[in-house]
């Protein structure tokens, strides 16, 4: 009896344990593939788990902070899902490669074409990112999701360093330092290549010019010493002949 008592106590404290744990682990989130760094451009992929077992969820929302505006935000096609990107119009112009840009923005809205995120799944929607802040070391990018049911969970707290995880956490995009090029480093590895690609073709054209020069070479010198031989033959021969 006291067996089974301490069993069905055992089994409701893991129970509570998973069901405590659970959200904190299923939230919205956004992660880069590769680097995010200042000044830089990125592309992230915001991941959307799915937290409900009787009801999908059909739309999802991303709001991009104002005091951080990108002016270029892409989404990728996403098989299923339609998306619908909102620009708005900047207090203050930004600069990019030499343009005025007047707006920036401010929020991309994903709604089910016919595909779901069904329970127990999840969905990635990739993005493209730029030109990413300089004066920052994050973006925080605020996401609602409704489910079919019509219940909608708005993650929009931000996380505060040092306190405990709110219970509907904003997406946080973590910005690395600034890498000089703006690019990630690209278009410094592609100078290099450049580079390594021009001394390969020096180094090529050489390595056939002496492999054209050698035999050349070589000809020259068995022809120097063919001569050198038949003069000293027709010496030898015109003494014969005096003796």
């Amino acid at each position: 009896m006291n067996v089974s008592r301490i069993a069905v106590a055992g089994g409701l404290a893991l129970s509570s344990v998973a069901l405590l744990s659970g959200p904190a682990f299923a939230h919205v989130s956004v992660q880069p593939q590769g680097e995010a760094a200042k000044g830089g451009y990125a592309t992230v992929n915001v991941k959307v788990p799915n937290e409900r077992d009787n009801a999908s969820t059909v739309k999802v929302e991303v709001n991009f902070p104002a005091d951080h505006p990108l002016a270029s935000v892409m989404p990728q096609p996403v098989p299923g899902w339609k998306a619908v990107v909102t620009k708005s119009a900047l207090a203050k112009p930004l600069e990019l490669h030499g343009k005025k840009i007047t707006q920036a923005v401010t929020k991309v809205t994903w709604t089910s074409d016919g595909a779901k995120i069904g329970a127990g799944q999840f969905q990635q929607f990739p993005l493209s990112l730029g030109q990413l802040p300089e004066d920052t070391d994050q973006l925080v990018l605020k996401a609602v999701q409704t489910y079919d049911n019509n219940e909608v969970v708005r993650w929009i707290e931000e996380p505060k360093e040092g306190a405990a995880e709110p219970q509907n956490p904003a997406p946080v995009l973590k910005l690395s330092a600034a890498t000089g090029d703006h690019h990630g480093g690209g278009a410094a590895a592609d100078d290099k290549a450049d580079d390594k690609a021009g001394h390969d073709d020096k180094a090529a054209h050489a390595e056939a010019a002496d492999s054209t020069d050698t035999p050349a070479r070589v000809l020259g010198v068995v022809g120097i010493l063919v001569g050198v031989a038949g003069v000293a033959f027709g010496v030898l021969a015109g003494r014969r002949r005096s003796a």
